[in-house]
């Protein structure tokens, strides 16, 4: 499960919309967004947009696991749509310390072209990344 407090406004309503239409399948979420109006589910994505992001903490953290980390992000290119600190722009979401798990998650969803209705070129970065380097990145961008 992600953290929506602070999560980009536009990135949050585009989910919010696929979730309520289909075009994005999440089994936990289907039918919540159900006869709701845009202009409920645009004041839903503010509510959380407007609320402040999760600080990091370093309690669990590996320092080998995250010097790989970022070197891979850095080779990747994350920063290009990310930004420097990961707080994501517009429609492109912040990654900075959400969980490791869903991070990890989500990216071999998206190697494995398993998560629709988001944008394809996450599928292209990650395709053929091998579970380890996940690992190493989704550790890296939780602990922000």
């Amino acid at each position: 499960m992600p953290s929506l407090a602070g999560q980009q406004e536009q990135f949050l309503v585009l989910q919010i919309f696929l979730l309520r239409e289909g075009l994005r399948e999440v089994p936990q979420m289907a039918g919540m967004f159900n006869g709701l109006s845009d202009p409920d589910l645009t004041d839903m994505a503010a509510h959380f947009a407007g609320q402040a992001p999760p600080s990091s903490g370093n309690a669990s953290r590996d320092p080998k696991l995250h010097t790989r980390g970022a070197g891979l992000s850095k080779a990747m290119g994350c920063v290009s749509c990310h930004l420097n600190d990961y707080r994501g722009q517009k429609q492109v979401p912040r990654i900075a310390n959400q969980r490791e798990d869903y991070l990890a998650a989500t990216m071999k969803a998206y190697r494995d072209n398993q998560r629709t209705g988001a944008d394809t070129s996450m599928n292209g970065i990650l395709y053929r990344l091998p579970d380890g380097d996940i690992q190493a990145l989704a550790h890296y961008l939780a602990h922000q």
